[in-house]
């Protein structure tokens, strides 16, 4: 057995700035995660159904176009779940499609909470600390275009890394963006 997740990887240089802040108010998972939106939460499967599992998100990312998202400023899911996230502005629609697309066929699973495409930048930590950091990136905005997402594995060590990028198909709907910040 083995755990995978899919996500989209937030590009540098947000991917990156977002995992600092992460690492700064104390996450003790900021450098075990890559800084992503889920797309299928962590999910065991056994070895033998790995090449179905990569076909399966092959024609999912061929159906699927590229798209804007943006991100900005911040939510919570307290006081259900102890996280604080950056929010998408824009491409949650797009991430629904995504996430509905791969998490069905050999994926079909169902979820803990109803699916909510964001960015995690705390979790599990002391009240103040998740208040800080509600604060401190309120203002946080950025747009990139999503234009692939990623299969991950969760190693032995406790550390996502990404295994296989899926690019997706079709044009994407209007000019491509350079990555800047808003």
């Amino acid at each position: 057995m083995r755990t995978i997740g899919v996500a989209i990887a937030i590009p540098e240089p947000y991917g990156g700035e977002l995992q600092r802040w992460r690492a700064a108010l104390g996450d003790p998972l900021a450098d075990a995660i890559p800084t992503h939106v889920t797309l299928l939460p962590p999910t065991k499967v056994r070895d033998e159904e790995m090449l179905a599992i990569e076909r399966h998100l092959l024609a999912v990312a061929e159906s699927s176009r590229p798209f804007l998202m943006r991100l900005h400023g911040t939510a919570t899911f307290r006081p259900v779940s102890p996280v604080v996230f950056v929010a998408l502005a824009e491409g949650i629609s797009s991430c629904e499609r995504l996430a509905d697309g791969v998490r069905s066929g050999p994926l079909n699973r169902e979820l803990a909470f109803p699916y909510h495409p964001h960015v995690t930048i705390a979790h599990d930590l002391p009240e103040h600390v998740l208040d800080k950091a509600y604060e401190a990136l309120d203002g946080y905005e950025c747009a990139f275009n999503v234009q692939a997402f990623s299969l991950f594995e969760h190693g032995a060590d406790s550390v996502w890394r990404p295994q296989r990028d899926f690019a997706l198909g079709g044009p994407l709907p209007g000019p491509m963006l350079e990555p800047l910040d808003i």
